[in-house]
């Protein structure tokens, strides 16, 4: 009976420390404690043994009680994390953790940051001994798979004691707000490449206009493609280089985005749902209508209309298309096209480049589409932009046919023959159409506005 109550005040006391100090016993301890109870089960068959056990119980549990104290008190460490608050889906984030032992000793921590399951780091943790009253600064790359906000709120630290015997769990309060954005790198990127006429790099390729625009731009470095009537050569002079004037279009024309977020967007694509490449390549073209000083609007509807930026331009219009649509998610449901159409109508009377950017999956959804774009045809200029679903394309290039894969191939050919038809229906509507995989959106995109600027279509 005295050994059951010594057991029970045993686990009772394990229970206040996880409670009350978030401290448990390690791996070592556990081993260790199970010698004397191993021993314990001989005490009936020697009974001699039972003082040689006591005592082992009792030094055991006298070196635990001595290990207990070397563990470190809640206030022995700090944190501060350094993290930018805008963050791009699916690129690297750089984050900073600065982590002080504000005690004498030394420690040895196992550190963790705040985590969710959409937000995975490289690495996921770090061990290291920190001496006291210094400090470590650690740094990782923080992915992103989803857009939206995220409020990282803690630092997650667990020490052991200086035996091993036990460990301690502390949790320290650093608050830090987390943004992500879709890919705002490709617009550094576009426009550093911008700079150095070397767009080809992102596939965007030179238009050339028809007839000449008259508004001039810029001075830059003469190209093999470049007109040589429009040297300067006052320029070269003083540069003692090659110097070429830069024109630009001197009309001021209008871009809206009707951007599906309903069940037709819910697919992946390169770890990245069809909405994440929408929105990507959507926030790329904006930038460059921007650039060209074109209007950009975008609506945003699903069942219903989930936002609406009206038409601007200026540095400060890219910020409110992106607050727009950083937290847009797709939704199950089906969308409403119809209110989507009749919104635009009502909040968009001048002639603009109508973007829609959806997806394709029966005849009902391709009548429906068709026939609402036709409507908008004779007001505005409409663009249907559809992409694909790699899982539909991939049956018809086996790498390795058999007879399965030869009814899924023909069953996938008819869909895509299907698809070309309505696509052919379209086009003889006045619909211009861009029917593209998600992750090479962005490129042909910007291609096919940079035409249609090229070719006074609006």
């Amino acid at each position: 009976m005295i050994y059951l109550a010594l057991v029970a005040a045993l686990l009772a006391l394990l229970l206040l420390l996880a409670w009350r100090w978030n401290v448990y016993p390690a791996v070592p301890l556990a081993l260790a404690a199970g010698v004397p109870l191993a021993l314990t089960l001989l005490v009936p068959f020697w009974p001699r043994w039972i003082w040689g056990v006591a005592t082992l119980d009792a030094a055991l549990a006298l070196v635990a009680l001595l290990d207990l104290l070397t563990l470190p008190r809640s206030r022995s460490f700090r944190a501060v994390r350094h993290v930018q608050r805008v963050a791009s889906l699916g690129k690297p984030h750089p984050v900073e953790l600065e982590l002080f032992n504000e005690s004498s000793r030394t420690f040895f921590v196992h550190l963790q940051d705040d985590r969710f399951p959409e937000l995975t780091a490289d690495p996921e943790r770090f061990s290291f001994a920190l001496p006291g009253g210094s400090r470590v600064l650690l740094r990782y790359r923080l992915r992103a798979q989803r857009r939206g906000a995220f409020t990282l709120e803690h630092v997650y630290l667990r020490v052991p004691s200086k035996l091993m015997l036990w460990q301690r769990l502390l949790v320290l309060p650093v608050r830090s707000e987390l943004h992500v954005y879709p890919d705002m790198q490709q617009l550094g990127q576009y426009a550093l490449l911008a700079r150095t006429n070397r767009l080809a790099l992102l596939g965007v390729r030179r238009t050339r206009r028809v007839g000449q625009d008259n508004e001039f731009e810029r001075l830059r470095d003469y190209t093999q493609d470049d007109n040589y009537r429009h040297i300067d050569w006052r320029a070269t002079a003083r540069r003692r280089k090659l110097t070429v004037k830069q024109f630009q279009s001197n009309q001021s024309q209008t871009v809206v985005f009707l951007v599906d977020c309903g069940r037709m967007m819910v697919n992946r694509s390169s770890g990245l749902s069809l909405l994440d490449h929408a929105l990507n390549a959507l926030l790329m073209l904006s930038y460059v209508a921007l650039e060209h000083g074109d209007n950009v609007g975008l609506l945003c509807f699903s069942d219903s209309i989930q936002s609406f930026v009206p038409p601007g331009k200026g540095r400060r219009q890219m910020n409110r298309l992106i607050h727009a649509c950083f937290d847009q998610f797709p939704k199950l449901c089906e969308s409403r096209y119809d209110e989507a159409f009749l919104y635009l109508q009502r909040h968009c009377r001048k002639r603009a480049l109508v973007v829609l950017i959806t997806n394709l999956i029966d005849e009902l959804n391709a009548q429906l589409v068709g026939r609402h774009l036709g409507t908008v045809a004779g007001r505005h200029l409409p663009l249907a932009v559809l992409l694909r679903d790699p899982r539909l394309f991939e049956p018809l290039q086996p790498s390795e046919p058999e007879r399965h894969d030869l009814f899924r191939g023909a069953a996938a050919a008819d869909i895509v023959l299907w698809r070309h038809q309505v696509l052919t229906t379209w086009q003889s509507q006045g619909i211009l159409h861009l029917d593209v995989l998600p992750e090479h959106l962005t490129a042909p995109l910007v291609n096919r506005y940079l035409e249609i600027k090229a070719r006074h279509l609006l």
